[in-house]
């Protein structure tokens, strides 16, 4: 495989990237009580010496009463949590790395198989965490604004702590997703709405608060999707007319970078053209875009939370994609979980040393 495309410099903003790699954000869970640990910076570290472009952390929520339902995701709020995140970032920059973490409000979720609980209910649009499934309460308006509120102070903290960029989770039916969903937005107020424009008003509140925050010179990602956990098939956007609608707001609301993921990138988002998420989101807003779902593996990574392994795939599509200008910059989750020197070896062409992915990695961090 001819990968020297993909080591080319991004710069935009704040970023300052050396090649085009991002590390995916994955939920690991090893922050007891939401306090990173120096494992944790260790892991994080290990890919910034492995040469990975970008490292977006872990989902890591706003300082919000039940913003999680996992007492061991990292919280990017309080003393103490933020002091683990000053020193994975320290270490991160010391090995030569650049990154963000990815701030988030979970919404209304399933109790946690641990039996862990918040010290509230849930949030949400709606109380629904999916159709039929009501496992919280709806947000009043005074929710709302302190939620957004949470959000912009997450954002300044990590341009205070010196990362390099921030994103924003608005995928994969969390809380700023469930207000994009139709089945979990029930709403009559300012927030609902018939058309995915209206009801993309939380999302657009959150982004203006947080650049009001950080300033237009730090870079904003967002990461969206039109799939639900609930509906593989959902598509919130179904035309490009509608996508376009969609996404214009955000980019003018402060949105530099817009993370589309698929559970498969190769898979094209509308009929009569091969363009997947990220190729029409840069298409439509002029935006850079990162690419996403199932790159440098066999399988999905859905797949693996059910004990599926998987092997190495060919790059060679992903790369006719990049090569032709669908996307800017390309995420790896499972490869670069299994192997903090995945990068390298694509680069070196090292293939016969990349390793598959076991569900095993998911409980240790390597």
């Amino acid at each position: 495989m001819k990968t020297d495309s993909l080591f080319s410099p991004f710069q935009l903003k704040s970023l300052n990237l050396k090649n085009r790699i991002v590390m995916a954000p994955m939920t690991r869970s090893f922050s007891p009580d939401g306090v990173p640990t120096d494992d944790v910076a260790v892991y994080y570290t290990k890919r910034a010496a492995g040469e990975v472009g970008l490292i977006l952390s872990e989902g890591t929520v706003i300082d919000r009463p039940a913003s999680s339902n996992d007492r061991n995701i990292p919280h990017f709020y309080g003393e103490k949590a933020l002091a683990g995140w000053q020193n994975v970032i320290n270490n991160v920059h010391s090995a030569g790395g650049s990154m963000g973490p990815q701030i988030w409000h979970m919404g209304v979720m399933d109790n946690h198989y641990s039996g862990w609980l918040p010290d509230a209910p849930f949030e949400g649009p709606s109380g629904l965490n999916r159709p039929g499934s009501e496992n919280g309460q709806a947000m009043t308006d005074s929710d709302i604004a302190d939620t957004i509120t949470a959000f912009g102070k997450a954002a300044y903290h990590a341009k205070q702590l010196g990362f390099d960029c921030i994103e924003i989770h608005g995928a994969h039916g969390y809380l700023i997703d469930q207000f994009f969903w139709e089945k979990t937005n029930l709403r009559s107020d300012v927030y609902g709405g018939r058309s995915l424009p209206e009801r993309s008003r939380f999302a657009l509140e959150v982004i203006k608060e947080i650049r009001r925050q950080v300033g237009d010179d730090f870079a904003l990602i967002i990461r969206l999707s039109q799939w639900k956990p609930a509906d593989y098939n959902n598509k919130l956007a179904q035309t490009p007319q509608e996508m376009e609608a969609w996404l214009n707001p955000m980019a003018e609301a402060g949105v530099d970078i817009f993370h589309c993921s698929q559970r498969r990138f190769w898979e094209p988002e509308f009929e009569g053209s091969d363009l997947n998420f990220a190729g029409w989101a840069k298409k439509i807003t002029g935006k850079p875009t990162i690419t996403v779902g199932s790159v440098g593996l066999t399988g999905e990574f859905l797949a693996a939370f059910q004990g599926e392994s998987s092997q190495p795939s060919s790059l060679d599509e992903l790369l006719r994609r990049f090569d032709r200008g669908d996307f800017d910059l390309v995420a790896v989750g499972r490869p670069l979980l299994a192997d903090p020197e995945w990068m390298q070896k694509i680069r070196d062409n090292r293939t016969g040393e990349l390793k598959g992915f076991r569900k095993e990695a998911l409980a240790e961090l390597i």
